[in-house]
């Protein structure tokens, strides 16, 4: 059985809490059963670098990582990765930084990354490279010899090709991409996206799933990425959720939730959502103290000014909200900047009648698959989701809106709040029937199986190959 070799930005080890993420749990179980290696960033930082490898191996999932540089997490982390290429893939090239240094740093790291991954790969290995850090990363093996079955996810969008052509260096970027054998994207909308550019930019040629350029052909899927639903869905009537729920529930004296978990981020929307919110409170003066928005919003990438911005922006957001309409016994907004664990964060959701979603671009948000895999079936809440999510594209029975709109965020809580149980328990239950059959297993299957395509493939042509030699 071939071992599967999982290479991101980051390693994720399992714990007894249960409190990691979908993702990490599926790659986890990939590993346990191919004896297979997650290989990644320490998240520590050393003085020099040495290519020293740490080996661990927890709970079954054998892990190998590396310290980097200052300079490498400055020009390669907080550079390329996070001021560059996180802005323009989710339509803010305004916010997009471009810089010679940045993107010599994201080389070099990704050159780390193949130095240390290549020794500990097996010739019939299986290679899955994840996200927007490592786009160069599978060029790098190949260069260094590697012929294993490789596959690239994305976990982002793939913006239009108009914006693409404002990064630096672009074509070259995206020809690395064609060292992979399969390449995924969670919605059909990225993955049109990168076919267009691809025949458009760089005169390649798509049949299908199939596409060409300069003379290699790759596959480019769309597969979206799912939940442990069943998992969740416990985890919303387990002790720790339940004793959330009820202290919730207590601290809200009878009136309605909402609420929003993202992180802190300007791609989420968070202060168009607050915008929006405060129409709804000017609009609706009758709702006024009987309903609460809790916003948990834990503080990511502090070190770039625009997530700096975002916190100011936030802040004084909900100050202002709260100063405008709070009584002496209610606050509309709770702002909360901490994050929970996932149990607790479930008993959240389930005590919510409504779950505010509203990024202005997400490659998925499985914030909204977790809320609706939370909700109690017998009086399940609402999820207003954002059109511009890719969660959108299947969860089609949510409220869609468009988050730029503070009266489309106005006027569906107000339809939230009104909806009759029978349509909200139908909503929920087309909803959940897909959060079920396309969860985190369905995902990694997905993929998986057309990079073990791509190996059958090669060994049924074997026996054509060698009789022609």
């Amino acid at each position: 059985m071939s071992r599967l070799i999982v290479i991101s930005n980051r390693v994720s080890r399992p714990n007894k809490s249960g409190n990691q993420g979908g993702l990490a749990v599926a790659l986890a179980q990939a590993l346990r059963e191919s004896r297979g290696i997650w290989v990644g960033w320490s998240g520590e930082i050393t003085e020099n670098f040495t290519g020293h490898i740490g080996f661990s191996e927890d709970e079954g999932v054998k892990t190998a990582t590396i310290d980097l540089e200052e300079q490498d997490v400055d020009e390669y982390y907080n550079g390329y990765a996070n001021k560059t290429l996180w802005p323009l893939f989710h339509f803010r090239i305004d916010l997009a930084e471009y810089a010679r240094d940045f993107e010599g740093g994201y080389n070099r790291v990704n050159q780390r990354f193949a130095d240390t991954a290549s020794p500990l790969i097996e010739p019939e290995d299986i290679i899955w490279v994840h996200d927007y850090h490592m786009i160069p990363l599978g060029q790098m093996l190949r260069d260094k010899g590697l012929n294993n079955r490789m596959g690239f996810f994305l976990h982002i969008p793939w913006p239009p090709t108009r914006l693409l052509v404002s990064l630096p260096h672009h074509t070259k970027l995206v020809q690395t991409l064609f060292a992979y054998d399969v390449v995924g994207f969670h919605t059909e909308e990225w993955l049109e996206s990168f076919r267009h550019y691809i025949e458009r930019e760089m005169g390649g040629t798509v049949n299908g799933d199939f596409v060409t350029l300069n003379g290699r052909t790759i596959q480019a899927i769309a597969c979206p990425i799912g939940i442990n639903a069943q998992e969740f869905s416990r985890a919303a009537v387990s002790d720790a959720a339940s004793s959330m729920f009820e202290q919730v529930r207590r601290s809200l004296q009878h009136r309605a939730l909402i609420v929003g978990v993202d992180r802190l981020d300007y791609s989420k929307g968070l202060e168009e959502r607050f915008n929006g919110y405060a129409r709804f409170l000017k609009d609706h003066p009758e709702h006024h103290r009987n309903v609460v928005l809790t916003q948990i919003a834990p503080p990511s990438r502090g070190e770039v000014e625009s997530y700096q911005h975002i916190r100011a922006t936030l802040d004084a957001l909900a100050g202002r909200i709260n100063g405008e309409y709070s009584d002496v016994d209610w606050s509309p907004v709770r702002y909360v900047n901490q994050g929970y664990p996932r149990d607790k964060l479930a008993g959240i959701y389930r005590a919510a009648q409504i779950g505010l979603v509203t990024p202005l671009r997400d490659g998925m948000n499985l914030v909204a698959k977790e809320y609706v895999a939370a909700q109690d079936p017998e009086d399940p809440g609402v999820l207003i989701l954002s059109r511009f999510a890719g969660a959108a594209t299947q969860l089609k029975d949510a409220l869609l809106i468009n988050p730029y709109s503070p009266e489309e965020v106005s006027d569906s809580i107000t339809r939230a709040l009104a909806m009759p149980l029978e349509e909200r328990k139908r909503r929920w239950q087309s909803m959940m029937k897909c959060v079920e059959e396309q969860d985190i297993s369905w995902w990694r299957q997905c993929f998986t199986e057309r990079l073990m395509a791509v190996q059958r493939e090669v060994e049924e042509k074997k026996p054509q190959i060698e009789a022609a030699e």
